[in-house]
């Protein structure tokens, strides 16, 4: 074997030494939720109970509620936002872009505890009562810099005579926004919404600071068991299937896109 094929060999086995790392244990989870006694070492056989546990525990359907809604809510909030945000910027002057970016990357690059904290003293310090909204609104603010940071490399590739080509031709403003500028920027934006929800989906430690009383989520309810419920098996095996067609979906749906652009290419 020469240095060449040894390194492949060494760079392909430590490749699948991380993919088991990652997956392994997702596949653990999925394999327990349809295990039909409560232990989490041994597989008693397959059943649907936990499922059916699941759908009849109310609380933990409360909690699902209450994260789909808050991030669906941030995610549509923040997509808008984080949106025509990134397109000003672009078209802004670079000293005020450079100091925007600036600050729009204190909350990426801040702990989740300093945001919390620094939030939950925005609503409390003025009087306002904790609850859903403030919840909503926490999620929206640490959502939108992460859409304006997915969407900013795709606006910096844009050739800028594009958009004002069309205003040339008769275009208004937002003509040439819709029909110019956002069909190209899709992906971007596709991606910046799917990455704002998972952030919202799954966080803890925002939520906790910033949640009403008898306000949680699905990550709350799980860190408010006293024991373990396999309930919970079930749910990341629901959550995992969703996320999975969601990304499929996402990196389907531009290539089919693109190929009837160019059958219709073809054709003319």
């Amino acid at each position: 074997m020469n240095k060449k094929s040894r390194w492949s060999f060494l760079s392909n086995g430590y490749l699948l030494l991380i993919l088991l790392f990652i997956y392994l244990p997702i596949a653990y989870v999925v394999l327990f939720s349809f295990n039909d006694g409560k232990s989490m070492t041994k597989f008693a056989g397959f059943s649907l109970r936990w499922y059916e546990a699941m759908f009849k525990d109310r609380t933990m359907l409360e909690s699902i509620r209450t994260t789909v809604v808050v991030a669906v809510i941030a995610t549509a909030v923040s997509t808008v936002v984080g949106t025509i945000t990134a397109i000003g910027l672009s078209k802004a002057r670079p000293l005020i872009r450079a100091a925007v970016l600036e600050v729009n990357n204190l909350p990426v690059l801040n702990p989740d505890i300093v945001t919390a904290i620094g939030l939950m003293l925005l609503f409390i310090v003025p009087g306002v009562r904790l609850s859903l909204t403030t919840l909503i609104l926490a999620h929206i603010t640490f959502c939108i810099p992460y859409v304006i940071l997915t969407i900013m490399p795709k606006l910096r590739q844009l050739d800028d005579n594009v958009a004002e080509a069309a205003l040339d031709l008769g275009a208004n403003p937002w003509q040439a926004l819709t029909r110019v500028i956002l069909p190209q920027i899709y992906p971007a934006i596709l991606s910046g919404a799917l990455i704002a929800f998972s952030m919202s989906f799954d966080d803890f430690v925002i939520s906790f600071f910033t949640a009403g009383v008898g306000v949680n989520n699905i990550s709350m309810y799980v860190y408010s068991m006293k024991r373990f419920n396999p309930s919970v098996n079930a749910l990341s095996t629901l959550i995992v299937v969703v996320v999975t067609l969601i990304l499929v979906l996402a990196n389907l749906i531009p290539v089919i896109k693109d190929k009837k652009n160019k059958r219709e290419e073809q054709r003319l």
